[in-house]
């Protein structure tokens, strides 16, 4: 599988021009040095404002830097960011509200699948899954009720048993888990190191744990310092060869989880 999607997206790569391409926004930008290597978020305020917040406020007062990776399973997520290196730990501030679901246009998302029921696509380089677009049409405000999808690369807020309970701690998923989808908070995919959250140390917790040797907001670094990084535009042509591509290789099983938003350093 992962094979497979090295091809598609290698295929949209020859095909994209300039226009095809949108650089990261610095301030809604995570850059996390690991000791398996960089990974690069694209976080996503309009799906989950408050955990956005969170996560770059710990990132600015340094709680995340030199935390481990305490709990990885492997083909399923890599675990950190809790102060005690373990499940259960919580940084000073107040618990967060969940935001499993938001409220967004139909234009907001661009659509690779389209059932009765559901429509599956992407804001910006993150998966999302939505109500079906004629939804939109009977409500007041034109929104759907959308949420994000457990793809590969796609980073989520840690909780406890209650659903108010994610404070510290994030995940990013090694491989798609949709069953999480609507239960913990998604803010954001990382868009650059997926193959870092895959060589992560396995285990409850690893022998010999990796960790977070450093994050940052991209916008509080010196410009020279900032990662170049472009993402293809998902309301591309190039991006529309992607995931028909895709859905070609895919058949009837398609998902939105088979399709990965190229990305680019420059």
């Amino acid at each position: 599988m992962r094979k497979a999607a090295a091809a598609v997206c290698a295929l949209g790569l020859m095909g994209a021009a300039p226009a095809d391409w949108r650089a990261l926004d610095p301030q809604e930008t995570l850059v996390i040095e690991t000791t398996k290597g960089t990974i690069i978020v694209e976080m996503r305020p309009d799906l989950a404002p408050q955990a956005v917040a969170r996560v770059k406020l710990l990132a600015r007062e340094g709680v995340y830097d030199g935390l481990l990776f305490h709990r990885v399973v492997d083909r399923f997520v890599d675990q950190t960011g809790n102060p005690n290196n373990r499940d259960g730990g919580t940084s000073s501030h107040p618990d967060l509200p969940p935001e499993f679901t938001a409220r967004l246009k139909p234009a907001d998302v661009a659509i690779v699948r389209s059932a009765s029921d559901e429509i599956a696509g992407f804001l910006g380089a993150t998966p999302v899954a939505a109500e079906a677009a004629d939804v939109a049409a009977r409500r007041e405000d034109g929104t759907l009720r959308a949420w994000g999808a457990y793809c590969p690369g796609v980073a989520g807020m840690g909780r406890q048993a209650d659903e108010g309970s994610a404070n510290s701690e994030i995940f990013f998923m090694r491989e798609p888990a949709r069953r999480l989808d609507r239960a913990y908070t998604v803010w954001g995919t990382a868009v650059v190191g997926l193959e870092a959250i895959r060589a992560m140390a396995v285990g409850e917790p690893p022998a010999a744990p990796d960790r977070m040797i450093r994050v940052r907001v991209a916008a509080d670094l010196p410009p020279a310092e900032r990662p170049r990084v472009e993402v293809m535009d998902v309301r591309g042509a190039a991006f529309a060869g992607v995931a028909e591509a895709a859905r070609r290789a895919k058949g009837a099983d398609f998902s939105v989880c088979d399709v990965t938003v190229p990305a680019r350093m420059r």
